[in-house]
């Protein structure tokens, strides 16, 4: 099958290693696969550097740029055409609304019906808002609708209509994401002593994932266990605001580590966590850093925010709790108390990640939805 990923967000964040991610797995499986981006608007890190260490350079180099725009987008419109056209391309799967667009237009009087087919990714857990330009756009706009997970894909399948809908759980590298202790000197790098027991969250520090609750349960625990620290991974413009102030206030800055964004030894610093936890999906709703968590052992206590309850199984590989700092805070000093839970856990959790989040299922998922598509 001849697939083109079609993307108009330069960033690498968000839904960008997802995308990159199923397409390496769809190369490996043996598909045709190719791929229309922006390039940054400097040098760094973007999903066209990261592409080409991958040897999946663009075809072609989409213009930066929001939105809708008719006329100005017309050279973007004309180089897709052609390259779906004399590519001889099968599906084209877009990302975001204005990709959407954009292949729509490129496709115009060559979607089904033998010619080309239009996939598109919804990143996040909750129902497609059902507005009028909604109903369109992921009803007759689209010939396949691909969601993050099985019941949210169930929660989407009302705008379309009968349609072709498939709901795939993300995938992680296991070469660089399974079970082993942190790299000798990452602890001890992060402020922590070999008799810390360590909470750890991979979020974009932002006000609406719930800093807020994270730090109030931190300060539970920590009067319950002077050993415990909470570990926070990623980075965030507001950080002081957020999370450093009111850290502050509660008095418990001593005992929160914010380790920032990190990318060579992220695995590594993921693994000095003993127990993951996740509150709120970000822009990804794959929740990709707690899918990496559980590839390396480490049992999550997580809320029942969108797909997390799929994702966490509840006593097989981790806890659900309420979006309540007491039950929080009871249920992460549970797992850090109960070593021969929390290693079980670990091990059903690993275990499970290697079927359940491996690139060579979501390719083989998403080709069925793809096959779906193609027979209507």
């Amino acid at each position: 099958m001849k697939i083109l990923h079609v993307t108009s967000d330069w960033k690498w964040t968000g839904p960008a290693e997802p995308m990159l991610r199923l397409a390496l797995a769809q190369r490996a499986a043996g598909h045709a696969v190719a791929l229309a981006c922006p390039e940054p608007p400097q040098a760094g890190r973007s999903l066209a550097s990261e592409a080409r260490a991958a040897d999946l350079a663009p075809e072609i180099v989409l213009e930066r740029a929001r939105g809708l725009r008719p006329f100005a987008d017309r050279s973007d419109v004309r180089r897709l055409r052609a390259l779906l056209t004399d590519g001889g391309f099968e599906i084209a799967h877009t990302w975001h609304t204005r990709d959407h667009l954009l292949a729509l237009r490129a496709m115009a009087g060559r979607r089904g019906h033998g010619g080309i087919s239009l996939v598109r990714s919804y990143r996040r857990a909750e129902p497609i808002p059902a507005r009028p330009w909604n109903r369109w756009l992921f009803g007759p706009g689209t010939d396949g609708l691909l969601c993050v997970s099985p019941a949210s894909a169930a929660r989407c399948a009302r705008l379309r209509a009968g349609r072709a809908v498939a709901g795939v759980f993300g995938a992680v590298d296991p070469v660089r994401f399974f079970p082993r202790p942190a790299a000798p000197g990452t602890r001890e790098s992060l402020g922590l002593e070999a008799a810390h027991r360590v909470v750890g969250i991979v979020a974009r520090v932002q006000p609406h994932r719930r800093f807020d609750l994270l730090l109030a349960a931190a300060a539970r625990l920590f009067a319950a266990e002077p050993r415990a620290r909470l570990l926070i991974v990623g980075r965030g413009t507001r950080r002081r605001a957020v999370a450093e102030e009111p850290a502050v206030r509660l008095g418990i800055a001593d005992r929160v580590i914010f380790a920032g964004y990190r990318d060579a030894d992220y695995a590594e610093v993921l693994r000095a966590i003993d127990v993951f936890t996740f509150l709120v999906p970000g822009s990804d709703g794959t929740c990709r850093a707690l899918l990496e968590a559980q590839a390396c052992g480490i049992p999550a206590v997580t809320t029942r925010r969108g797909a997390l309850p799929e994702i966490v199984r509840e006593g097989e590989t981790g806890v659900l709790a309420s979006e309540d700092p007491d039950d929080l805070a009871r249920e992460w000093l549970r797992l850090l108390h109960l070593d021969a839970l929390r290693e079980r856990l670990g091990e059903t959790a690993a275990m499970q990640a290697r079927e359940r989040f491996s690139p060579a299922r979501l390719a083989s998922e998403v080709e069925a939805l793809y096959r779906a598509v193609r027979k209507r």
